[in-house]
């Protein structure tokens, strides 16, 4: 009779079939080095053949080890959704919620949104994060969180469902002391420099990758992180920036010093969506959905819109729009 296969060696396999490292395995689940290495050892004894070939760094797998890795990936699978739907698929009786929003949503979206969930979801534990998008997108891939919201990145995210929420157009925004035109900042010699976005988030991206389409080369004197401080620095007349319409609107207290102004050319937006692993119920994430653009609406799309009406037909919310 054959032994008995343990869960843990078959997670242990397929994180190894994944990295082809058992000291990065090691790392990732906080097992020793020489546990990791007993656990694909046992594995591999128990069914009498090698999954992985020793001899090679990367590890690579064999033949073998290729058709049985697709086989534990989907039971694997089987069981995540078995679990996630037994903790979360009932509103009633979810016990455990990790959400991670992005800072445009940490003031206005979030208070609502915990507070719609504690009272839909009596019996929940909550662990709520604000991170940058890229940070959302890498924790989710790695079953760090089950929900996230988050810019859409331009690269493929694996094993994640989308659900699109707003759409969010690119803007200039100038200092109230500045009259030139929006087509003369992006003369090499403008005497009022641009405040990027840092270029490790995906809003800093966005924008370089449009620049350099749009065959714009600009100083690159201020690089920040933090949105205030960029709206703060165009309020002083230090400098102007590129932003996006929710961003500005998070900025209230300096708008009576700048003013927002279409991005002259092409228009460009980035897409702020709702994203859950392939193990999170469908039901439990449409709801998330309705409620988030319901709040995104209200808080954001709306009175934004009504300040400036240019810019109606491009910030909108996207419910049932497929991503």
């Amino acid at each position: 009779m054959s032994k008995s296969l343990s869960l843990r060696w078959l997670e242990v396999f397929q994180l190894i079939a994944k990295s082809g490292s058992i000291q990065q395995v090691a790392s990732e689940t906080g097992l020793s080095i020489s546990t990791v290495s007993n656990h694909l050892r046992s594995l591999e004894k128990a069914l009498g053949i090698e999954l992985v070939d020793h001899g090679r760094r990367p590890m690579g797998l064999t033949p073998a080890g290729e058709v049985f890795s697709r086989y534990v990936r989907d039971g694997l699978m089987v069981l995540k959704r078995g679990e996630a739907e037994i903790r979360t698929g009932n509103w009633q009786h979810a016990t455990d919620l990790r959400l991670a929003l992005i800072n445009d949503f940490d003031n206005q979206i979030a208070p609502d949104l915990v507070r719609f969930m504690a009272q839909a979801l009596p019996r929940c534990n909550f662990r709520h994060f604000t991170r940058p998008s890229h940070e959302i997108i890498a924790k989710l891939e790695e079953h760090k969180l089950d929900v996230g919201v988050a810019t859409r990145p331009t690269e493929r995210t694996e094993g994640l469902i989308e659900y699109p929420l707003m759409r969010d157009p690119f803007i200039v925004v100038l200092p109230n002391s500045y009259n030139g035109t929006t087509e003369d900042l992006f003369d090499e010699d403008a005497n009022l420099p641009l405040l990027r976005y840092s270029r490790d988030y995906m809003i800093g991206k966005q924008i370089e990758t449009q620049l350099t389409r749009s065959k714009f080369s600009l100083p690159n004197r201020f690089e920040l992180e933090c949105n205030q401080s960029i709206i703060g620095l165009v309020a002083q007349g230090s400098g102007w920036a590129i932003t996006t319409a929710a961003c500005f609107h998070r900025t209230q207290r300096f708008h009576n010093s700048v003013k927002a102004m279409p991005f002259p050319g092409r228009n460009f937006v980035r897409t702020v969506s709702l994203f859950t692993t392939e193990v999170y119920p469908e039901a439990t994430s449409e709801l998330l959905q309705k409620v988030l653009v319901k709040l995104i609406r209200q808080h954001f799309t709306r009175p934004m819109c009504a300040k400036h009406p240019w810019l109606k037909d491009d910030f909108r919310t996207m419910e049932g729009e497929a991503a």
